[in-house]
């Protein structure tokens, strides 16, 4: 492969963008060299400005559930768009997709569109706090629910009281009312209530966490949850903004038979477009402004394009449920193939993977929380893997703390193209 166009595009864009991109992983810090730039995209395959082809593995982080340019999506887009792009005002679209969401996740009856998955569980945190008049909130290690001050919290030396930031610029202000638990550890969580009775609003969680590889719950772990929000009068906020409409018609929740609270979208919501939104029962949205006296507002919320595009997108998924089988298969097919290569090459490895997310870890302990997803990372075999898979062609997160995302654009013969790169770079592993 030849980059000498996208490595003079970042140095061009370092000079103008922070760190040369709009979104850190995208700089390839993780697994150094310099990020590929991307000049177009079709079904599974991404083309970077240098002539580049890739079967691509992260689809825009989640959205593309039916690949790349998805014809009815962007002709609804084009459709839309020749009608006005931004109104600042209502629009049928708003409620025409409102009516599908509510109709395809059974536990939500109203839905609220915002731009973003950090501006969603931003404004579920705050709905919370109102709904409860509680301040505190309890969130898990390597659960990323955006860049707001209230979630970039590290475990402090009083981790079971309060956290500390993790980032300059939040506040400890802030982040005494976020509190930190290890993923899939469930009595940590009962030590945090027990410490902090009466004080705590709201647990978020994503159900099935994909910013540290994917790591399904534990057995137990979500309905442990479910069960201590409804002992001590608090809600249970799920981010779904990964795993919403992509795991199932009504994503985790209907995919793992448990309801939360709240929940927040994003992603395949969009159709590919920026759309977050989040969503509860009418008793807990009602306390929203203009109807209750949680503010919460966005200018472009509810952008024609993207209501339009998402529209589309949730029309599909809901009129064929076939999808989600074809999808599961075809990421079973690969999980299956990645374990017989590096067992054949005794390379030493987990596989996580619940769905169409999954994700491979190098090293002998099971990746079941952040901790143990630093330990894989931490042998740095990860960034041999992904510069030889991206050297012949497949473009996978560049990151070992990331899920990738299977479209159902992916043909077998796709699969198979991968699996044999794989098998390739294998030996440069040990």
């Amino acid at each position: 492969m030849k980059y000498q166009r996208s490595s003079a595009l970042f140095k061009a864009a370092e000079q103008v963008i922070p760190g040369g991109v709009n979104s850190p992983v995208r700089a390839f810090k993780a697994v150094g060299g310099t990020p590929i730039f991307i000049d177009k995209a079709q079904g599974a395959y991404l083309y970077d400005v240098d002539g580049n082809r890739y079967l691509d593995y992260i689809n825009s982080w989640g959205p593309m559930i039916l690949g790349h340019a998805h014809k009815p999506v962007v002709e609804s887009i084009v459709n839309t768009a020749q009608k006005g792009t931004s109104f600042g005002a209502p629009t049928l679209l708003e409620t025409q997709i409102a009516e599908l969401a509510v109709q395809m996740v059974s536990s939500i009856d109203k839905i609220r569109f915002v731009n973003s998955g950090t501006e969603a569980c931003m404004s579920a945190v705050r709905l919370a706090r109102g709904y409860t008049q509680k301040e505190k909130i309890i969130k898990f290690s390597g659960c990323y629910h955006g860049h707001s001050d209230s979630f970039l919290i590290a475990a402090g030396s009083g981790a079971i009281t309060f956290g500390t930031p993790n980032s300059p610029g939040v506040t400890q202000g802030t982040a005494k009312d976020t509190l930190l638990a290890p993923y899939n550890n469930l009595e940590a969580v009962q030590n945090i209530i027990e410490a902090n009775k009466g004080a705590i609003a709201a647990i978020i969680i994503e159900p099935v966490a994909g910013n540290m590889g994917c790591v399904p719950p534990k057995e137990g772990f979500l309905e442990g949850l479910r069960l201590l929000c409804d002992q001590n009068e608090m809600l249970l906020i799920f981010d779904e903004v990964m795993t919403g409409f992509r795991l199932a018609k009504g994503g985790a929740q209907e995919r793992l038979n448990i309801k939360a609270d709240i929940v927040t979208f994003g992603k395949v919501i969009g159709g590919g477009l920026p759309v977050g939104a989040f969503a509860a029962r009418s008793e807990i949205m009602d306390y929203l402004a203009p109807l209750g006296s949680v503010y919460q507002a966005g200018t472009l919320s509810g952008n024609p394009l993207a209501m339009a595009a998402g529209l589309q997108m949730l029309q599909e998924l809901n009129q064929d449920a076939s999808i989600y089988d074809s999808i599961d298969a075809k990421t079973q097919y690969l999980h299956q193939g990645m374990a017989t290569i590096f067992d054949s090459h005794n390379i030493p490895h987990t596989i996580n993977r619940l769905g169409s997310m999954i994700s491979v870890h190098f090293g002998t302990t099971p990746v079941v929380d952040f901790e143990s997803s630093s330990v894989s990372a931490a042998t740095g075999v990860f960034s041999k893997f992904f510069h030889g898979l991206l050297e012949k062609g497949v473009y996978i997160a560049p990151s070992a703390y990331e899920t990738w995302f299977i479209s159902d654009a992916l043909t077998y013969e796709d699969l198979d193209f991968t699996l044999a790169a794989i098998a390739q770079v294998a030996p440069q592993l040990k």
